[in-house]
């Protein structure tokens, strides 16, 4: 088993969990991150970095270490202030991720996992027409085809430096704290909001936070993974509707839901300035992991309404304060 491992973004949302199940495995991890470290396990190597951009030093991360870890990112930003998005996103997800790539190659690191994201895919699906793996890649916006890049860059690294990478590229992720629109949609259904999503037939892939943290371990050490790209999800898709009504359950409060056809949504929403909001609630977004599952012998531990239990128990502690 690879122990020595250099996790980046330690402090996020994917990586506060990440690490913590490192530490329980008995992995030796050297944990970097911007942001101070609050409440982080002991068992941890901590580096605090400046930034993530061509010019970071990590060689003192790097000493001995087998594997990296690379989750950390410039993510999408609500208000953007930028003139030019995509070469911000380009600096910390491009330049950013291939200076410390080429400084684990040149240290001996054995394989490098990239954390990237669906978005490298596309922004949507047909029904019933999943994205795979191995599809050609279409990003839509800055943070997509940054993530691309990246990927490409990293692919070509391996090639000339025998360093393995693997890359994974996660859909939707929730789990206890999840922020944005899946808290909205817990903040709806907790105050009994009725809710006009009742006639929506979309399918959409999630992943819980437990889910990928599995498989992102997995990765470590499974010799089927080297040099390979792999989408993940809970293995099960869901309508909006459905997703509201089984949360609902999660939460005690049962959805009220109106059954507004999604075209008046649509429109609506588009007229409001919300277009990419209405995409993401009426509109398909599915991924195939049979790669995943077959290549790895992976399955998610996690069921949909188990990490969706968790994920409420976790929003009703925090509205009880």
């Amino acid at each position: 088993m690879l122990k020595k491992v250099l996790l980046t973004g330690c402090s996020g949302f994917v990586g506060r969990s990440l690490l913590s199940r490192l530490c329980r495995d008995g992995r030796d991890v050297v944990a970097c991150s911007r942001a101070e470290i609050l409440k982080a396990p002991s068992e941890a190597r901590y580096m605090q970095v400046a930034g993530l951009d061509s010019s970071t030093d990590w060689a003192p991360a790097l000493d001995d270490g087998e594997v990296v870890i690379h989750s950390a990112a410039r993510v999408h930003v609500m208000h953007e202030q930028t003139s030019d998005p995509l070469a911000e996103f380009r600096k910390v997800n491009v330049e950013g991720t291939l200076n410390l790539a080429r400084q684990a190659a040149a240290a001996g690191v054995r394989r490098f996992i990239f954390i990237s994201s669906i978005k490298v895919n596309g922004e949507g699906t047909a029904v019933g027409a999943p994205y795979i793996a191995d599809a050609q890649a279409a990003p839509a916006d800055p943070y997509g085809i940054s993530k691309m890049e990246a990927e490409q860059g990293l692919r070509g690294l391996a090639a000339s430096t025998g360093m393995e990478v693997v890359i994974i590229r996660p859909v939707l992720v929730y789990a206890p704290g999840v922020k944005a629109n899946f808290l909205n949609m817990m903040r709806w259904l907790h105050k009994g909001v009725p809710l006009p999503f009742g006639a929506i037939h979309n399918r959409r892939s999630l992943v819980a936070l437990d889910n990928l943290v599995d498989l992102i371990v997995t990765c470590i050490d499974h010799p089927a993974a080297a040099n390979q790209t792999f989408l993940v999800s809970d293995g099960e898709d869901l309508s909006t509707s459905e997703l509201l009504r089984r949360m609902g359950t999660a939460l005690g409060k049962p959805a009220r839901l109106l059954p507004v056809p999604s075209w008046m949504l649509e429109a609506g929403a588009t007229m409001l300035g919300k277009k990419a909001l209405s995409q993401r609630l009426c509109g398909s977004l599915q991924v195939d992991i049979s790669k995943t599952r077959e290549l790895l012998n992976w399955t998610p531990p996690v069921c949909v309404d188990e990490a969706l239990r968790k994920t409420a128990k976790h929003f009703l502690e925090q509205q009880s304060k």
